[in-house]
């Protein structure tokens, strides 16, 4: 029961911005993406996650930020002028991590803590033909407040799937929360736009993830000058790159420095299960996006730590790796 009343409350309380919102010369697009290792055949670590998102763009943009209050830490840092296009997007969504073997009712201090974050994003973007900015601030909860028992054990139950048996050794409940910001260049493409090579940057302060990174988007497809901008969206877990009025194919990398994640690091401020992991990280992404007329998908594999070389680093893999799907209409 508790887990259906969840899943009310994120599609009621992203609703509830949509109707919220202005509508003068701006497209409204609702969300839903669902994260899963056994979309890559590794059905632990990382179990699953649940986001509902809207996004609200505005193809007509003042000369001034448009952005909403919560991003309001990071605006210092974002262009005040010259963008061509802005968006308002908000994300509502819970993930789930468990250790390789859900059976066992004290699983070894070598394995993935047991975990739940139930978390709310608010992400403002600004676009303009040759780079684009994201700044987004994520608050939430982890630990029996974010209902991750609960609402594995329901779905397990639909699915005939095993019980999980530890989470009574979960990770405790605490306030978190996090502020990122992301660059992204298309630095070079084809005259007809059919193929582009884009780079970004991206830093993230938190409880929840502090993390320095570098990156490359390769894509193939059409009118990809329209898209760029939506492959920032791929380092949040939330949601994922969206073609515009036609498709592409995408392979990315990144490199990057993790000074600390809860899910592996356990509480901020409390005694809790945690791995030792190697801070370092290189992570691929591959996957397509395709739009038809006010629908799109995108499907994606992800690995976010490919440098695994030993029982701990394998725990972090399968945190990491994980297939993940988008649903998204124009309403």
């Amino acid at each position: 029961m508790k887990a259906i009343l969840l899943l009310s409350l994120l599609v009621a309380q992203t609703l509830s911005f949509t109707v919220d919102a202005s509508t003068t010369n701006k497209e409204k697009w609702i969300s839903i993406t669902i994260d899963n290792d056994a979309f890559v055949g590794n059905d632990s670590g990382y179990s699953n996650g649940l986001f509902v998102s809207t996004f609200e763009v505005n193809e007509k943009p003042s000369k001034t930020p448009d952005n909403d209050f919560w991003v309001s830490p990071l605006m210092w840092s974002m262009p005040q002028d010259n963008f061509t296009l802005t968006a308002n997007a908000y994300s509502f969504g819970q993930s789930l991590n468990t250790p390789s073997d859900i059976k066992i009712e004290n699983p070894d201090s070598n394995e993935l803590p047991y975990s739940a974050i139930l978390a709310m994003s608010n992400s403002y973007i600004t676009v303009t033909p040759d780079y684009a900015d994201l700044a987004t601030t994520t608050l939430g909860v982890v630990g029996p407040m974010a209902l991750g028992e609960e609402v594995q054990t329901f779905v397990h139950k639909i699915l005939g799937a095993n019980e999980p048996q530890g989470w009574d050794t979960q990770i405790r409940n605490e306030v978190v929360f996090e502020l990122s910001r992301a660059r992204s260049y298309r630095v070079w493409h084809t005259q007809d736009n059919s193929f582009d090579v884009l780079v970004n940057g991206r830093a993230s302060l938190g409880t929840i993830e502090t993390a320095l990174d570098i990156g490359t988007f390769v894509r193939y497809g059409n009118n990809l000058d329209k898209s760029h901008a939506t492959t920032l969206l791929s380092a949040a877990r939330i949601s994922n790159p969206i073609a515009v009025d036609g498709w592409y194919l995408f392979l990315g990398s990144r490199v990057g420095y993790m000074f600390n994640n809860i899910a592996v690091d356990g509480n901020t401020f409390k005694d809790s299960r945690s791995i030792d992991y190697q801070n370092q990280y290189v992570s691929l992404t591959t996957g397509f996006a395709y739009t038809w007329h006010d629908i799109s998908i995108t499907f994606a594999i992800n690995d976010f730590n490919i440098l695994e070389d030993s029982e701990q680093e394998q725990a972090l893999a399968d945190l990491t790796e994980f297939g993940t799907i988008s649903f998204s209409w124009k309403i």
